[in-house]
């Protein structure tokens, strides 16, 4: 390591490792500090279970946000999977199917769960809108922020404008839809790991639910082949092939700045040390960049999720008359009805464990089989990722072990009551004699990732628009912090949520304005 760089990043998350490589790719000395021994954060591909050959996705799971452009300008050898069956949602023994290849088959699965064709035709009329409003908005993620009325102007659709940006999700739901788990289907978009429901004045569900319907310019949630971390992987090396330094088992522990020149103080398991950069990239959440800066944090949203990883050794059967290879390919939705998700807030909110906790379940392997060995594919065996909704970190407060031992059971028995057979009977025994099963929780990512109350997003979501004058190449970019040098790169920048390297590439790019417009001319 020298004494000092242009830009030294702290943490080597996907977003910290595009803004690497973009800035080493511009001639810029860069170096990249990361507290675990390994690149990737929550974007990674990991053996789990001990004698499987299985490299599952742990953390986050799916790829939609990911400009094509980032992908292109790095030169990343990673591409993504589209999946033929949107979801699955049983309902008795049928159930609500969405299958992007046969509207047909589409429009009968609504007319047998609703009774009529009134929903699929409002259904086709809303995704519609939605698209429209993906096309026009999705470009602009990788450009300086506009305004609100620069925003509206490039979406140029009132009646889109007013769904996403100014009523309650809720409203727009229950004006256009009027079966119960077509609606609940629609609104779990806006609760992905955000604790909310379909009528919060703040529009807090609006927020989730624009990021989880814009990408790509269509709203398609497609698989990483090779799992999550084949796109780290590939970023990376990127970063290294163009002469970013990356060091892993390294801990910043302060970050001091005159506006100018900053010094972060960092340390290993052999010393510490001190390092000075032009400009600082902080790739952490809000309270961690407070602390790092000894100065008064903002207070910190729950992160609210379940993350469940399992190996089977077969798909299990469903009491719905559908193909599991079919029902799991896609999201298969549990408890997701509209009232079940207004339940389960109000449980939470309460400071209880919802009775019938909602979630969502898909099958990587059905998509990408690339992940299992060769001995794990030949036994026919697959992963199964179920994602928990509207678990706020608050409930595991008290009692963390009990409530979440708790939740996993109520979870796994919810998914039990729409299978033929238990989950359990169907698991993949590891080389100990254990079932392949582990799960997540806001604590685990809290004490493994450095995620602050488990917030997968770092805090919550914005509109992807500024409300103030934009005076600084930072603000200009959404990445500002109040210091001059010290810019945000990761999911707390504005439009930096979920992965798709957004806020990594518009740090990069405030850090390469600010030195155009300090250089002589």
């Amino acid at each position: 390591m020298h004494d000092s760089y242009d830009v030294v990043i702290v943490g080597g998350g996907h977003n910290g490792l595009v803004a690497a490589a973009y800035l080493a790719r511009s001639g810029l000395s860069v170096l990249v500090l990361e507290r675990l021994d390994h690149t990737g954060g929550a974007a990674v591909s990991e053996r789990i279970f001990p004698g499987i050959d299985a490299r599952l996705s742990r953390y986050s799971y799916l790829v939609s946000l990911l400009p094509n452009r980032i992908v292109r300008d790095l030169d990343l050898r990673f591409h993504t999977l589209p999946r033929r069956i949107s979801s699955f949602t049983p309902v008795g023994d049928t159930g609500l199917l969405v299958d992007t290849a046969d509207p047909e088959r589409t429009r009968e699965s609504f007319r047998r769960v609703t009774g009529s064709d009134a929903d699929h035709v409002a259904w086709q009329q809303f995704y519609d809108l939605t698209t429209r409003a993906a096309r026009r908005l999705f470009p602009t993620m990788l450009d300086p922020l506009p305004t609100r009325e620069q925003l509206r102007r490039t979406l140029d659709d009132t009646e889109a404008w007013d769904v996403l940006f100014e009523r309650p999700l809720g409203e727009s739901i229950e004006a256009r839809f009027g079966n119960d788990t077509v609606r609940g289907v629609v609104l779990t978009d806006a609760l992905i790991g955000t604790f909310t429901h379909a009528h919060d004045p703040s529009l807090r569900q609006n927020r989730c639910f624009l990021y989880h319907v814009i990408g790509g310019g269509s709203g398609d949630w497609n698989v990483p082949v090779g799992g999550m971390g084949a796109l780290t992987d590939a970023l990376a090396d990127a970063a290294r092939r163009a002469g970013a330094r990356l060091r892993t088992s390294c801990t910043v522990t302060g970050i001091e700045t005159d506006g100018s020149t900053a010094v972060v103080r960092f340390e290993t398991a052999e010393d510490t040390g001190t390092v000075a950069a032009r400009h600082v990239l902080v790739n952490a959440a809000p309270p961690t960049l407070a602390r790092l800066l000894r100065e008064p944090g903002e207070p910190t949203p729950d992160g609210s999720q379940l993350k469940i990883n399992m190996m089977l050794r077969r798909l299990p059967a469903l009491r719905a008359d559908i193909d599991p290879a079919e029902a799991f390919s896609g999201t298969l939705h549990l408890a997701e009805g509209y009232e079940q998700l207004e339940h389960a807030y109000r449980a939470a909110a309460a400071g209880r464990l919802p009775d019938v906790p909602p979630s969502e379940i898909y099958c990587h392997t059905l998509t990408d089989p690339s992940i299992l060995g060769p001995e794990a594919d030949g036994r026919g065996m697959h992963t199964l990722t179920l994602f928990g909704l509207l678990t706020p970190a608050s409930l595991f407060d008290s009692d963390p072990e009990h409530v979440r031992s708790s939740l996993i059971d109520s979870t796994l028995r919810q998914l039990d009551s729409a299978l033929a057979e238990p989950i359990r009977e169907c698991l993949a025994i590891d080389a100990n004699g254990d079932p392949c099963i582990e799960a997540k929780t806001p604590s685990e990512l809290e004490s493994e990732l450095g995620l602050p109350r488990g917030h997968i997003f770092h805090r919550d979501l914005s509109f992807p628009f500024r409300t103030e004058d934009a005076t600084t190449a930072a603000a200009r970019w959404g990445v500002q912090t109040g210091h001059g040098n010290i810019f945000r790169c990761g999911a707390a920048a504005v439009r930096g949520g979920g992965v798709s390297g957004v806020g990594g590439h518009n740090a990069a790019m405030a850090v390469l304005e600010t030195l155009r417009l300090a250089a002589p001319v």
